[in-house]
């Protein structure tokens, strides 16, 4: 099982390719139905900010979260059999502690302020999936860290966190509809749609990654009846990267009390 996810890995360029060809579909198919959920200078910032988001989690500090994954592991007493009931297993806690993670994200105004920059666009389309923060693995890896101490191994519990990423960014269209029975099952566009959306009744809504039933257990399910608008209550923070990147940061310190005391006395 280790070596299917190495050998995974391994094909990250095909996968990136699948990715830029699902994204040209996408945009030839709004542009023979006018829809307009494309705008070249957000794409384009999506794109830097995906750059920088690859540079820090699986450039400059991948290594050090390998190591941190492998201490935490050695330092566990538990080893799981490696078989598929197992990754059956550690791919559906991961699905659960990743619907956690979610929640987390957007009830805490510290990690809000990570989470803030996927939320930040005011349109909705796939080159939009990966506009990350550049530091949040940082933070994500905590998460999943208990996974590893009580047994999982790292290359499962990573391995299941890609594919969960990865059967997200699909989610990030307009072009597929309501999936009938599916729905509240399976995270669906439609569902995703309504987690983007800024109105009322869908706000804070749809946590899951891959499984909706998370959702419905804890009631934060909610269906897409309207179309949606897209973006943060806060209003939208234009085209600039370092912008999108740093200003979820911004709001969140001025939350702070001292922040707010500097603010009232000038």
């Amino acid at each position: 099982m280790d070596a299917l996810f190495q050998q995974v890995g391994s094909y990250r360029l095909v996968f990136l390719g699948g990715l830029l060809l699902a994204i040209a579909a996408e945009v030839a198919w709004d542009y023979r139905h006018g829809r307009k959920v494309y705008y070249w200078r957000e794409t384009l910032a999506n794109l830097v900010v995906f750059i920088g988001h690859q540079f820090f989690g699986k450039v400059l500090f991948a290594g050090a979260k390998l190591a941190l994954l492998d201490f935490v592991y050695r330092l566990s007493p538990v080893r799981l059999p490696q078989n598929w009931a197992t990754f059956l297993l550690v791919f559906l806690v991961v699905d659960f502690v990743y619907f956690f993670f979610h929640w987390v994200s957007h009830k805490s105004k510290f990690m809000w302020a990570f989470h803030h920059t996927h939320h930040s666009s005011t349109l909705y389309n796939l080159a939009g999936a990966y506009r990350l923060n550049w530091f949040g693995g940082f933070i994500n890896l905590l998460f999943f860290l208990p996974l590893v101490l009580v047994g999982f191994p790292p290359g499962w519990v990573v391995g299941s966190l890609v594919v969960n990423l990865l059967y997200q960014f699909f989610l990030h269209t307009q072009a597929i509809g309501r999936l009938g029975w599916l729905e509240g099952i399976l995270n669906t566009p439609s569902a995703h749609r309504v987690h983007h959306a800024v109105d009322g009744p869908y706000l804070d809504k749809n946590f899951g990654g891959v499984l909706l039933i998370w959702d419905r257990l804890f009631g934060t399910y909610a269906p897409e009846t309207f179309a949606p608008r897209y973006g943060v209550t806060t209003g939208p923070v234009g085209h600039n990267p370092l912008r999108i990147v740093g200003q979820g940061f911004i709001e969140w310190w001025r939350t702070l009390p001292w922040a707010k005391n500097t603010s009232a006395n000038p």
